[in-house]
């Protein structure tokens, strides 16, 4: 080469730099010996401690509700919609049935997914405390 350079200089990719290398290989030892200690104590308790456990819910999917009148016109859900008072838009969620499509637990508490059936309107997640499980539908399904 006839550039005055030496060859050490040369270009390289930052992306396939050693320092990468290096990290990724340290992480590697430490995990192998985590392991090796789990077989060594003989017991899979770290294997179970990783997994979360499974949440309780007090519905189930598929569980036909309707709303509480009271607690829903006191609650935070009804203010922060804005309607005015003996608003009469609502009233298929206290005397029609919903079905619960998910139930989740928020830091609000738990929640459940409601849907109407044969009314044409969004599913909304409201609380399962205001929620009053049901036996059976009182329309038919479509």
């Amino acid at each position: 080469c006839f550039s005055s350079l030496p060859h050490t200089l040369r270009r390289t990719n930052p992306l396939l730099s050693p320092s990468v290398r290096v990290v990724r290989a340290a992480a590697e030892p430490e995990a192998a010996a985590s392991k090796a200690e789990a077989a060594d104590s003989g017991s899979a308790e770290p294997a179970a401690a990783a997994k979360p456990k499974k949440p309780v819910y007090s519905m189930k999917k598929g569980q036909i509700v309707r709303v509480d009148k009271e607690k829903y016109l006191n609650s935070v859900n009804y203010l922060s919609v804005g309607h005015p008072p003996y608003y009469k838009g609502l009233d298929y969620i206290y005397e029609d049935r919903g079905e619960v499509l998910d139930l989740r637990i928020f830091d609000t508490g738990e929640y459940a997914l409601v849907s109407w059936v044969g009314i044409p309107t969004a599913p909304a997640w409201l609380p399962t405390d205001m929620l009053i499980k049901s036996e059976s539908l009182k329309y038919e399904r479509m």
